[in-house]
């Protein structure tokens, strides 16, 4: 099951449902929450699920995403489509050589693309700085019919981790 800490007390857990439906998507949307409290616009990433349950992503280290990331914005993630089930999670950078590897050798299964070569992550690429490796913890779900809203404000964050949400 693909879980998470939301405090000392309390665990986050997908429904059976809602990680049959993460397992079989093709894509994640992910946002971020700009300095105003405003969602940014949803991209569809590849990612992939990690041996100890995260999903991990892969980006450039210049895009905004990637930015607000590491000014400590949680994400906000649709699942499949921007209209698909939504939850808030914690980003956090991996350079955790498993982390890696898993993205390296996992994207070309899911992913044609990456399997013809382009596009593929390759361990030269996040060693050089060209790609950074995200693992997202999933902290809570949204309600039924939440959708991506570039400018509307973001979700409540009360409630989550503090250290998840807090500028870096």
């Amino acid at each position: 099951m693909l879980m998470s800490a939301m405090d000392d007390n309390q665990e986050f857990q997908f429904s059976h449902s809602e990680l049959e439906s993460l397992i079989r998507a093709r894509v994640i949307y992910v946002a971020t929450v700009r300095n105003d409290g405003t969602q940014s616009t949803a991209a569809p990433l590849w990612f992939t699920i990690s041996s100890r349950h995260k999903i991990l992503m892969q980006s450039g280290p210049g895009s905004w995403h990637v930015r607000r990331i590491r000014r400590g914005s949680p994400v906000l993630v649709w699942i499949g489509s921007r209209r698909g089930i939504a939850f808030i999670g914690a980003a956090e950078f991996s350079d955790d050589p498993m982390t890696v590897q898993e993205i390296v050798e996992n994207f070309p299964k899911k992913y044609l693309m990456a399997w013809l070569g382009l596009h593929r992550p390759t361990r030269s690429s996040f060693a050089s700085g060209g790609r950074v490796a995200i693992e997202i913890t999933p902290l809570r779900l949204l309600p039924h019919g939440f959708r991506s809203q570039p400018g509307a404000p973001a979700p409540s964050l009360t409630g989550l981790r503090s250290s998840s949400i807090e500028s870096k």
